[in-house]
């Protein structure tokens, strides 16, 4: 009886580890890189994205958010291969950049990126977003922008993008949207909104899923394109080796194409041909050397 007791205990124990196990590893493999539907403030979210300064490449289809700051191997990452295929999909980026605030006096952005992020809220210039983020952060030095350190309006536009940030986060809180960027916020097909942390790549793919973006854009193994309809093909080429002849070369040998008056040239027979019967062999024809003559 206690021999049983005690594999029944050990069983028992054994069920639930692997049960945690199974959880935690459901939990840390899948379940944490979904989206999150906001189930709360939406209203005032949509009304947050909608005033905010996004810039895009205008090429219109349904909207998605993507916020971060510009020194982030995540969002330049999300910026190289997400955005073609979100774009593939039908759907139209819309980038909201922020300069993170000091943290404990030290400072967590550069004069150039607070410049350019003045400049991007003011004027939604994508031109200057794409030199900006086709430039490595360290080299880039906002040449032509006007600076923002030392200037009210545009430092007062830096603390407005911040407190965008830090207001979003708020609101996306009571929801259970754990912060992390590039924050990826769009409305599925029923129009839910929706929220992604996608810092981590292995989010991406849910975010596809649910705007029916491609996973690859364009085949590198694609076969060629056809010829246009009525295209002559290809000749095909002389592998046996005989020579080519010359262009115009048939049309010169042609006795047409002799000039006129000319007479027509008779081959002479091979040598060592024999005369026909019947008819007389030709005398022979004498040759004259230096010191004899001979027939």
């Amino acid at each position: 009886m206690r021999r049983v007791l005690i594999w029944s205990i050990l069983t028992a124990i054994t069920a639930l580890v692997l049960m945690g196990v199974g959880y935690w590893a459901y939990w840390n493999f899948f379940a944490r890189f979904q989206p999150v539907t906001v189930t709360q403030n939406q209203a005032e979210i949509q009304q947050l994205l909608d005033q905010s300064s996004w810039v895009s490449d205008g090429s219109g289809g349904q909207p998605v958010y993507v916020v971060g700051w510009r020194d982030s191997a995540a969002l330049d990452r999300y910026l190289r291969e997400e955005a073609p295929r979100l774009r593939a999909g039908g759907a139209e980026p819309r980038f909201i950049v922020f300069a993170r605030p000091d943290r404990e006096g030290a400072p967590q952005s550069t004069a150039a990126e607070r410049s350019t992020v003045a400049e991007l809220w003011l004027t939604r210039d994508w031109r200057l977003f794409q030199r900006w983020t086709s430039t490595p952060p360290r080299s880039w030095t906002a040449q032509g922008v006007t600076p923002a350190d030392g200037n009210l309006a545009r430092e007062a536009v830096v603390e407005a993008a911040r407190r965008f940030d830090a207001r979003l986060t708020e609101l996306l809180a009571p929801s259970g949207v754990a912060m992390a960027h590039p924050l990826v916020l769009w409305r599925d097909a029923q129009g839910f909104l929706k929220a992604c942390a996608c810092a981590e790549a292995r989010a991406w793919p849910f975010v596809r899923d649910d705007l029916g973006a491609p996973d690859r854009v364009g085949d590198p193994g694609a076969a060629p394109v056809a010829d246009a309809e009525g295209a002559s093909p290809m000749a095909y080429p002389d592998v046996t080796g005989a020579p080519q002849p010359a262009p115009g070369a048939a049309a010169l040998a042609s006795p047409s194409a002799q000039p006129p008056g000319a007479g027509t040239l008779t081959p002479a027979p091979p040598r060592g041909s024999q005369t026909p019967p019947g008819q007389p062999r030709a005398a022979p024809q004498p040759k004259k050397q230096d010191d004899a003559t001979f027939f």
